[in-house]
């Protein structure tokens, strides 16, 4: 369980990321370059997003966790991947983007609640 739990954990410090990220863009008020900086990290927490969400499918039909559903899982990916590029824009509408992140960030700490709740009891 503990590998679900560290990319949870490392996806909601990707939300702080984000946020700053797009704080910081908004501040120098510069665009990116995309093909050296949006796209080799996006790849690289796109990569990280597929694999997490394979574990948390697996981990939902083994152990249907009551309150994590797929279908939270898939809106979340979706969500996630829109603003990790989108923080890399200035122009990205703030409002939209940071209750993006918030809803992503309650997402992500609802699962490592209930994958708390499951290691303290695995009966």
């Amino acid at each position: 369980m503990t590998t679900i739990t560290s990319r949870t954990e490392r996806l909601l410090s990707i939300c702080e990321e984000c946020l700053e990220r797009h704080a910081e863009m908004r501040r120098l008020d510069r665009e990116p370059d995309f093909f050296n900086e949006v796209k080799p990290y996006a790849d690289e927490q796109f990569a990280l997003l597929d694999t997490w969400k394979e574990e948390m499918e697996k981990w939902i039909r083994q152990d249907g966790p009551r309150y994590i559903h797929m279908q939270q899982i898939q809106s979340l990916d979706e969500m996630m991947r829109q603003f990790i590029v989108q923080s890399f824009y200035q122009k990205t509408g703030k409002k939209r983007f940071i209750q993006s992140i918030q809803s992503a960030r309650y997402t992500l700490k609802t699962i490592l609640d209930a994958l708390e709740k499951r290691e303290e009891d695995p009966s």
